[in-house]
This record gives C-alpha cells, sequence and structure tokens, in this order.
C-alpha cells in the first residue's frame, strides 16, 4: 500500500477479503496528488481487480470518472470503437449482399415473367416467394 506502482496488484495478493483491499486501495489512490497517476492506477487497478472480482463491484469502490482520463482506459476505448467500426462494416457489407442479391431475384423474376414464364416456375427458379413474384406480375 506504501509504493503506488505496486497498488493495482494488492487485489491480487493473497488476502482474505479481495473487496475490502480493493476499497483500501481506492482509498490510498484517491490521496495521490498527482493526477494522471491517480488516473492511470485507477484504471490499472480496475482491469487486474476484473480478475477476482464482479464488474459492480469495481465500479462501486472505484471512480470511473478518474478512470476516463487515464490514457490506458482511453487505449481500451479506442480498441472498442475500432472493434465497433468493423463489425459494422461487416454487417453492412453482408446486409448489402443480401440486399443485392434479393434486388437481383427480383430483376430475374421480372425478366422471366415478361417472357410468360409462370408464377411457380419463377419462383422456384429466383427463390422468392410465390406472393411476391405474384406482386411482381401485377407491376408488369
Amino acid at each position: 500500500m506504501r509504493t503506488p506502482g505496486l497498488l493495482p496488484f494488492a487485489v491480487l495478493s493473497n488476502t482474505d477479503d479481495k473487496i475490502n483491499t480493493l476499497r483500501e486501495v481506492g482509498v490510498v489512490i484517491d490521496s495521490i496528488g498527482d493526477r494522471q497517476m491517480q488516473n492511470n492506477l485507477t484504471a490499472s487497478t480496475a482491469i487486474l481487480a476484473g480478475l477476482v472480482l464482479e464488474q459492480e463491484v469495481i465500479q462501486r469502490l472505484l471512480r470511473r470518472d478518474t478512470m476516463r482520463e487515464s490514457v490506458i482506459y482511453q487505449m481500451i476505448v479506442e480498441e472498442g470503437i475500432e472493434v465497433g467500426k468493423q463489425q459494422g462494416r461487416q454487417e453492412g457489407r453482408q446486409e448489402g449482399r443480401q440486399e443485392g442479391s434479393q434486388e437481383k431475384a427480383r430483376e430475374i423474376a421480372l425478366n422471366l415473367l415478361a417472357e410468360g414464364m409462370g408464377i411457380e416456375a419463377v419462383a422456384r427458379i429466383t427463390g422468392l416467394t410465390v406472393k411476391l413474384v405474384q406482386q411482381l406480375q401485377q407491376e408488369i
């Protein structure tokens, strides 16, 4: 508890009461005058405490506003944003492909109907529902 650099590891130590240890670490961190050191220690402590304690306990005992200013916290948030963007792009591409193939099937169905092919055959060939093919036939 007297060495600031080791504070994040205190909750991982051989203690009987990890919650109380985290509470004590939070008090010590709050008493540190250097704001940047406070931010980084809080974020580091939260990350390591997550190995042995529930998220709710950590959030209750450590000040989140302090963590948000930490370069470590910001790095994790930026990584999460990047992962979210990548997932969004992937989902967008997938939806675009699905919409494109649906649009292509509609176009083929319209061409087949224009050539006089029956509704059931068009539905079977394009994979569209009979009801949708009937609606397309009415559009022609």
